[in-house]
């Protein structure tokens, strides 16, 4: 299976503080990768490594590559057309339009000082409404609540038409329909080919994904198919056995143990 991202002896170090020991990651391509574990365990930093996005501040060693390219060799506009990226928090001016935020994933396509072209705008106005935000394209971000601005910032990613995808906590401010509303996204996504990366706390909504990257203490414990009961014993024990995963109409849920 072809792999869209790859990682090979990665370590991040954070002052005195080793974050990632040694990574070694294949993900294969056209496919939705998810990846869970505790507090502190190095999901952030993984997925920040594998965008190419982690601050001068932490020390990295190792290789990172992009379908078969090495991620140092790939300049920074085709890095933006490649690989779309919605991280915690994110952030844009409140004084701007909904659909001038969203236009905003269209940079990489455009030329220098140039007008946004039909397709642009076509593409704006399909992740509009395909995250329910058309609605709101004249109003200013500040005018939205946490999760419509999430839905927002989302349509942006999703302008940008790239053949990867990663995407930390998702899901955050969003309620339970807009959820399932997001994993319809990620399966149209697939559909087209796109590979998606995400990093999820909803164990119940990540195990919905093709495959699972456990990890604990700045390692990964296990990666394999979220059907596998491997996988699945994997995250009950980076979870202390507080959780235990079970079948549930025709899909698994992940469910609290108490004492």
């Amino acid at each position: 299976m072809k792999a869209a991202l790859q990682v090979h002896a990665l370590r991040v170090r954070l002052g005195e503080q080793e974050v990632l020991h040694g990574i070694d990651l294949s993900i294969a391509a056209g496919r939705w990768t998810c990846v869970v574990g505790p507090n502190g365990a190095g999901k952030s930093t993984l997925l920040k490594a594998l965008a190419g996005l982690l601050p001068p501040s932490q020390q990295i060693s190792g290789q990172v590559h992009w379908l078969g390219q090495a991620l140092v060799a790939i300049d920074r506009r085709e890095r933006a057309r490649q690989l779309s990226w919605l991280g915690q928090g994110e952030s844009a001016s409140d004084d701007l339009r909904v659909w001038d935020v969203a236009m905003l994933g269209r940079l990489p396509h455009q030329d220098w000082l140039a007008a946004p072209t039909a397709q642009d705008h076509a593409m704006v106005e399909a992740a509009l409404k395909a995250t329910q935000a058309w609605d709101w394209r004249e109003r200013a971000l500040g005018q939205l609540s946490g999760g419509e601005r999430q839905r927002v910032l989302l349509a942006r990613a999703l302008a940008v038409n790239a053949r990867i995808m990663l995407m930390d906590e998702p899901l955050a401010n969003l309620d339970p329909p807009h959820q399932v509303d997001w994993l319809e996204q990620v399966q149209c996504l697939l559909a087209q080919g796109t590979t998606v990366v995400s990093v999820l706390h909803e164990i119940g909504m990540a195990l919905h994904a093709n495959d699972m990257v456990v990890m604990q203490a700045g390692h990964i414990v296990h990666h394999g198919a979220c059907a596998d009961a491997t996988t699945q014993r994997a995250i009950e024990s980076v979870f202390d056995q507080r959780i235990a995963i079970h079948p549930f109409a025709g899909q698994w849920v992940a469910l609290p143990k108490s004492g």
